[in-house]
């Protein structure tokens, strides 16, 4: 049975949204976009770099596909691009069609956390997220994340989209592992705790689409 890890960049406001480049992800009229340039470093690629070795596979939302289509081919040959290049995507979208224009790119069709319930049976490799807030949310609400490595950066932007929206299901966590980078990111890894040791989740009468 495979994993499902989300490994998430977020403010300390919970901000998710266009944290790569300025033009990143404009809904709503943001306009903090790149938000986390420049607070990279060993530390933060060293925990990446853990997560992205071994057998494992893409899992992505319909805009971050979208966006690392679009910028991870045009970069130059190094260790990083290389693997988000090659490694194998299934992408849960309801708008786009097949063939996906990126290499090893699969689309998941149908209802996105019934296809990904099914991979987590099927799938023999870790599935790993990166942002894809909507499918995130999604698979949430069905309890089928196993893993956050979420990235706190330094700094409140005050408006963006956020990880946990209001809405999202009530949820403990256990703290598995943590570690300050040199530009202030904590980096905290959490695993949702059972319903048998929280005595149930409470339910989402949210009605978000999951892709």
């Amino acid at each position: 049975m495979s994993k499902v890890v989300a490994i998430e960049a977020l403010t300390l406001d919970g901000v998710m949204q266009s944290m790569g480049r300025p033009d990143e992800d404009r809904r709503g009229g943001f306009e903090y976009g790149g938000w986390a340039m420049g607070r990279g470093d060993a530390v933060m690629q060293k925990v990446l770099g853990a997560h992205m070795s071994g057998p494992w596979s893409l899992l992505l939302g319909r805009i971050t596909y979208e966006i690392f289509a679009d910028y991870w081919p045009k970069q130059p040959p190094n260790p990083m691009s290389e693997k988000m290049n090659t490694v194998e995507k299934f992408v849960a979208s309801t708008t786009l069609t097949e063939p996906l224009a990126w290499q090893n790119a699969i689309l998941l069709h149908g209802d996105a956390p019934d296809a990904v319930a099914r991979l987590k049976k099927e799938h023999p490799k870790k599935l790993v997220i990166f942002g894809s807030g909507v499918l995130v949310q999604s698979l949430m609400r069905r309890n089928l994340i196993d893993e956050y490595v979420l990235q706190i950066h330094p700094l409140v932007l005050g408006t963006g989209l956020r990880l946990f929206r209001d809405g999202s299901p009530l949820t403990n966590f256990t703290l598995v592992d943590s570690v300050t980078t040199g530009t202030g990111v904590v980096i905290a890894t959490y695993r949702p705790v059972p319903d048998s040791a929280t005595g149930g989740t409470r339910p989402n009468e949210m009605n978000m689409p999951g892709a």
